[in-house]
């Protein structure tokens, strides 16, 4: 089947989709920016990019010949961030999710981050 026909059949009808204050959302596997669209669908596309959190780092799903390859990611953020632009634009795999795979995977490594937190210190009052 086509991927065109695929989302013809799955665009208003699916587990994945969630209706919320006018906007049309989804919540499939492999959508990168969340949105009921042919483009970022994860399920009919024959290209697909995915960013999901990991322990430490975050985890980039491609596929290729019909198969998920999942890569994991944790050598830092700018390395991260590098890798996910080549795997994307350098390859002229999905150049057009570069920048929503970018902030994705932004935002869970920022998430990842320990926080510092100043200790509070009494002090001594003279008297």
């Amino acid at each position: 089947m086509s991927a065109e026909l695929q989302w013809a059949i799955i665009r208003k009808n699916s587990s994945f989709v969630v209706k919320s204050l006018g906007t049309t959302l989804s919540r499939e596997p492999n959508n990168i920016t969340g949105k009921n669209s042919f483009k970022a669908n994860g399920l009919v596309n024959k290209h697909v990019v995915g960013i999901k959190a990991a322990d430490k780092g975050v985890v980039l799903t491609t596929k290729s010949k019909g198969h998920l390859t999942n890569t994991t990611l944790s050598r830092g953020g700018r390395r991260t961030i590098k890798t996910i632009r080549a795997a994307t634009a350098g390859s002229h795999y999905r150049p057009d999710l570069t920048d929503a795979a970018i902030r994705k995977a932004s935002a869970i490594i920022r998430s990842q981050k320990n926080k510092n937190v100043a200790k509070r210190r009494s002090r001594k009052y003279k008297n």
